[in-house]
């Protein structure tokens, strides 16, 4: 009982420094935009302190359950959390929106970094993985794969992940009127048709989404090997860090984007992340292994 005191009192501390480290780096390195009146500085303030806590509930879930610690496990935080809260959707971000106002994009990369290097060193810290533990930080053999498989398991990923994407854009995101105006587009009446139109009209969309497909790989591999129990459980932690970290952000108020285009967007991308996340999990780990009992405790 103590002990889960201690660590609800860590992540509440956690929640506000990221909070603090969010809305610093923000204001130095983001150019400002026109003040908000109070009504939205307040909806900005909450809608932060939700964001703020739901990433540092999945990350701080994720150190809780890992087996290792030290530099190794802040270096492996950062990677996968500046991967997912900044490289991942600001790829989108570089294709999709041309209004972007000058020098934003880097500066972009840059506060998502700063705020990558912060958080994750300040929350291995703060949650007690200062110290390795030999019997848990022991490399064991998942992963460890011939080429020939990790091609064949890579290729079926990107696959899924084209199918994915593809279809809840159309079916979640692109049948929304205030999207298709935010972008300005048409539904062309059918999904099929909808897949020639990003052919013919965008045909590089289809290969960064492969690329991309691969990157989410890279990230889900470090949280794979570090977390403790079945592979059903860093399952859990691939899903809820693409679904939650990622599009968390879409919660705050963003002037370059209206309210109902971002909460169609959250849907969509919560949602097909979430079971790519699990899907990615049980190809590269869980397919041969869903009925053993190996577990790593």
């Amino acid at each position: 009982m103590k002990a889960s005191v201690i660590i609800v009192i860590r992540l509440a501390i956690l929640s506000v420094l990221y909070f603090i480290c969010f809305a610093g780096v923000s204001a130095a390195l983001l150019p400002p935009f026109e003040q908000p009146e109070p009504v939205q500085a307040s909806t900005a303030l909450t809608a932060l302190l939700a964001v703020s806590l739901l990433n540092t509930l999945v990350l701080g879930y994720i150190i809780l359950r890992s087996r290792w610690a030290e530099w190794k496990l802040i270096l492996a935080i950062f990677f996968v959390f500046y991967g997912v809260m900044t490289v991942m959707p600001q790829i989108e971000t570089a294709f999709f929106v041309r209004s972007l106002p000058s020098g934003m994009l880097p500066r972009l990369f840059l506060s998502g970094l700063i705020i990558a290097a912060l958080f994750s060193s300040l929350a291995v810290l703060i949650l007690g993985k200062r110290k390795s533990n030999p019997k848990e930080s022991n490399e064991h053999s998942r992963l460890d794969m011939p080429v020939g498989q990790w091609v064949g398991k890579l290729s079926l990923i990107v696959i899924a992940y084209l199918v994915i994407y593809f279809t809840f854009g159309y079916f979640i995101a692109w049948k929304s009127p205030a999207v298709r105006a935010y972008y300005g587009g048409s539904d062309p009446g059918s999904f099929l048709a909808q897949i020639r139109s990003v052919l013919r009209d965008t045909p590089l969309l289809l290969p960064l989404q492969a690329v991309r497909a691969i990157l989410w790989t890279a990230i889900a591999v470090p949280v794979i090997r570090m977390m403790k129990g079945r592979w059903w459980e860093a399952g859990l932690a691939v899903a809820l860090l693409f679904a939650v970290v990622m599009n968390s952000q879409l919660l705050l108020p963003n002037p370059l984007m209206p309210q109902e285009v971002r909460m169609v967007h959250l849907l969509e991308t919560a949602t097909s992340n979430f079971l790519f996340g699990w899907f990615v999990v049980w190809v590269l780990r869980g397919w041969r292994q869903s009925g053993s009992a190996q577990v790593y405790l």
